[in-house]
């Protein structure tokens, strides 16, 4: 921690620790460097302490969307994270690059995921208090300690989906930790490192592109005024790619994820509604973190209700009184300014998905907390640490009771994430108008083949949001699986008058008719769902099913490979397609499509048999030979004994029998 020397009176100064002159400048930057270290270890050590619980976690709601797919596991997997726009959930390959290497470690154990997440949460704590004592700020360790126990951050490091969050902010910090250097220096060697971690983090989450704002802050802090040479020139480099990172994001997030339609259409005013709201969120949670929820309730921005307008007047209230201070005093303004800045992307401007369920997160101000943060932890600091100050020691001990305070806290919210059904009725009993919560739960405790308690969870999604189109076609396939056709076919029908643009309601309504024995009437469903969606593989798939059902085998080959025209990666539909070959007599096609198969996913054991029986068949016993050994292999290296020894069991009878052939013959 920097030595305190005389109060600095000079503005330019504001928070910043004067320095005495340089003695022994060789021991000081080592104990420096070793008081560095050791406070990077009592980080990890708070960290672990706090977030122990949530080691034990599993899967969350999209996790499984971030986790690599088994289609994405191979080298080519890796190769389409990068170059195919849509392979992943959202295009972040240097996140997902991390997922793939992650997975191959240590396959679906959630353990990892989450050492990684803790792990991360740990380095990015460390780096705040290195860029901290880097500016001379006061406080550096209690700024630190507050970020790294804070339960706001608990979202982002309990629930894996958010490595992203934890990973770009490493990579956030470390850049502004290394231009701060080049800044002092101009040395190039730091200003090219700085821009790699910059584009590192724009790989990772496109919120580093706020770093050179952030950046402008901290030399303004610092000096009162901006170069135009020395601060603004060197950071266009860093502003031009995080502008075009942030509009390839924004288009991704409305064509590919879907942040568009009627949730959306918010006008300009609004969307000011909500972004001062948001502010005053953000700052309440900040310092009073209770009621901590997952999904918290959707406002309704209403330009007739007045409260409403208070939130963004405050928030202009407030800046314009920080300004008109700053010639005394620039830190307040220079931590509000970050504050704001950074959480600009998520205020409600820009379209996020997640704004269809609500406009605030706690994820969301994973970095952007830092602005007040570090002004209250210096502000603290500073005052505490005046001669006046009747007993410093109080003073540091309250601080450390405040960051214990807020571990515990930590620790008992980092129980939410424990598992699905705990996060979604946890979510429940915070926001009891959560119908996200209630659809999500419901749909989840279906596949649990939970039917009795997944049902009335979806009624009370729909009771709560009558045009919740999700809920009411999730309550359709309660019906179907619960064999009640007709309700299902009602729910389904009811799901298309809400939203014509879904697909999911035709298909499962087709489903529900081919189940009836009725597959002509299943065949318009599955069309009319390609006609809404032409871009949608699943359609053609099901026609493609019901086509091979009911004899049309062309047919069936054209729509196989219409689907996977559309989603080179869809295996089943490669090893539909495959099989359809194998019964026509066409071998050698059917042998290419399992063999397409094995390089999206090695571990489709179905794939590896019908190559074996199919290159048999086609008394090619090398190849066949080769194919049982490389699935046994397949087989052993993920675990699998009983897939391996079927296939062995196959190869020694395949040998059996050629070994009497080859006798029989002679």
């Amino acid at each position: 921690m920097p030595q305190r020397g005389k109060q600095i009176k000079s503005n330019s100064e504001d928070f910043r620790t004067a320095t005495r002159a340089p003695r022994g400048r060789g021991d000081r930057s080592a104990a420096m460097r070793y008081e560095s270290y050791l406070v990077g270890v009592l980080l990890l050590i708070l960290i672990a302490f706090a977030y122990y619980p949530a080691l034990h976690g599993g899967m969350l709601w999209d996790d499984e969307a971030h986790v690599t797919k088994p289609e994405l596991r191979s080298a080519v997997g890796l190769y389409r994270i990068w170059f195919d726009i849509g392979a992943t959930q959202q295009y972040y390959p240097l996140l997902h690059s991390a997922f793939w290497v992650e997975h191959k470690l240590w396959s679906d154990s959630t353990l990892g995921y989450h050492l990684i997440n803790v792990l991360q949460h740990a380095m990015a704590a460390w780096l705040v208090y290195l860029a901290l004592v880097r500016l001379k700020i006061p406080g550096a360790w209690f700024a630190a300690a507050i970020f790294a126990v804070h339960p706001i951050e608990v979202e982002s490091v309990a629930w894996i989906s958010e490595q992203k969050n934890t990973l770009s902010a490493i990579f956030y910090l470390a850049a502004m930790r290394v231009y701060l250097e080049f800044s002092e220096t101009r040395r190039g060697s730091y200003y090219a490192f700085a821009l790699l971690l910059f584009v590192l983090g724009l790989l990772t989450k496109t919120v580093t592109a706020t770093l050179p704002a952030a950046l402008l802050v901290i030399f303004w802090w610092q000096r009162g005024t901006l170069s135009w040479r020395r601060d603004v020139l060197p950071l266009l480099p860093m502003f031009a790619l995080g502008a075009i990172a942030g509009l390839f994001t924004a288009w991704v997030e409305r064509n590919l994820i879907g942040a568009s339609g009627e949730a959306f259409r918010l006008t300009f005013v609004e969307r000011s509604l909500i972004a001062g709201r948001a502010i005053w969120f953000y700052v309440g949670k900040l310092f009073w973190p209770a009621n901590l929820v997952f999904m918290y309730p959707r406002w309704s921005p209403n330009l007739a209700v007045c409260w409403q307008w208070l939130f963004p007047l405050a928030a202009l209230a407030v800046t314009g009184l920080l300004w008109a201070f700053h010639k005394r005093w620039r830190a307040p303004i220079a931590g509000w300014l970050f504050f704001v800045g950074t959480l600009f992307p998520v205020l409600g401007f820009l379209n996020v998905f997640p704004f269809i369920y609500s406009f605030v997160a706690d994820h969301f101000q994973y970095l952007a907390g830092l602005g007040v943060i570090v002004f209250f932890a210096a502000t603290v600091v500073t005052v505490i640490g005046r001669p006046a100050a009747n007993n410093r020691g109080a003073g540091q001990v309250a601080c450390g009771i405040l960051v214990l305070v807020l571990a515990v806290l930590t620790s008992k919210q980092t129980a939410m994430y424990a598992n699905l059904i705990t996060l979604y009725r946890t979510t429940i009993q915070r926001n009891p108008e959560s119908w996200f919560a209630y659809n999500n739960l419901g749909a989840y405790l279906a596949t649990q083949d939970r039917e009795e308690e997944s049902a009335p969870l979806l009624e009370e999604a729909i009771r709560l949001r009558p045009d919740y189109a999700e809920a009411v076609m999730n309550l359709g396939s309660h019906f179907e699986k619960t064999g009640q056709s007709g309700a299902a076919i009602e729910m389904y029908k009811r799901a298309l008058e809400l939203r014509p643009d879904m697909t999911s309601p035709e298909i499962n309504w087709g489903n529900v008719l081919v189940s009836l024995k009725r597959p002509q009437e299943a065949i318009a469903h599955f069309q009319a769902a390609s006609r809404i969606n032409p871009k949608a593989a699943l359609p053609h798939f099901n026609l493609a099913n019901t086509l091979r059902d009911l004899g049309d085998m062309p047919g069936a080959v054209d729509e196989y490979s219409a689907a996977i025209h559309l989603q080179s990666d869809f295996v089943e539909a490669h090893f539909n397609l495959g099989l359809v070959f194998a019964q026509t007599g066409r071998l050698p096609q059917a042998v290419d499509e399992f063999r397409t198969i094995l390089t999206i996913n090695q571990s489709y054991f179905p794939a590896w048999g019908n190559l074996m029986h199919a290159l048999a068949d086609l008394n090619r016993p090398d190849d066949a030979v080769a194919a049982a050994k490389q699935a046994i292999s397949a087989a052993r290296g993920i675990g699998n004994p009983e897939a391996a020894v079927q296939f062995e069991s196959w190869l020694e009878d395949y040998q059996s029998h050629r070994s009497k052939d080859a006798h029989n013959h002679g």
